[in-house]
């Protein structure tokens, strides 16, 4: 009898054993892609692609240039050949590198050589940056067909992408943090508006 009862005992031990050594697998984490892009002020287009299914994260910064690490104070002085960027982390199953470009030709002007507004300079300049010659030739395409919207020529710049650099603190998530902000009321707001975005 005591040696039944030692042996349910040991089976149940076995056995919570059992349930506990096999974990729950972790989810795989969803295969990302980056895009970087340029039209004017990065927080202007931050605040457009932060609606994006399929978006994982925005980060303005500086890219196109030579100045190793550049501040924003650098950049806004024109002489560091880097433009305002943002470098948007996406999911491409959810959202394709040409959904973000067919958005990128709504959210600017990208007919106005380094100026967007009254933002002008070549760090406001529009510009696309490809991580591979397969986002290359997508830009070109997509610019070849986003051409018939527009009257004047598009003066985009498309090139490969050599290194990105965040800026500061306080240039992320800009527009969400400064809504009542001065500049995000009369351009940005207004924007996001007219492309039919929550403001």
């Amino acid at each position: 009898m005591r040696f039944r009862f030692l042996l349910s005992i040991l089976s149940l031990i076995v056995f919570a054993q059992g349930v506990i050594a096999e974990p729950t697998p972790a989810p795989l984490p969803p295969k990302t892609a980056t895009a970087v892009f340029g039209g004017g002020c990065f927080w202007c287009l931050d605040a457009v692609y932060q609606y994006v299914p399929g978006i994982i994260k925005i980060t303005s910064g500086f890219a196109g240039g030579n100045t190793p690490n550049p501040s924003y104070d650098q950049v806004c002085t024109g002489r560091t050949g880097h433009a305002e960027v943002i470098q948007i982390t996406y999911d491409p199953s959810k959202v394709s590198y040409n959904d973000l470009l067919n958005l990128f030709w709504k959210a600017h002007d990208p007919t106005t050589l380094n100026r967007q507004g009254a933002d002008t300079g070549t760090q406001y300049r529009s510009i696309i940056l490809t991580t591979n010659p397969e986002e290359f030739a997508q830009a070109e395409a997509s610019k070849k067909k986003a051409q018939t919207l527009f009257p004047d020529p598009i003066v985009t710049e498309i090139k490969p992408l050599t290194v990105f650099y965040p800026a500061e603190g306080y240039h992320q998530d800009y527009y969400s943090n400064n809504k009542q902000a001065p500049y995000c009321r009369a351009v940005i707001a207004p924007k996001l508006k007219k492309l039919g975005l929550p403001e």
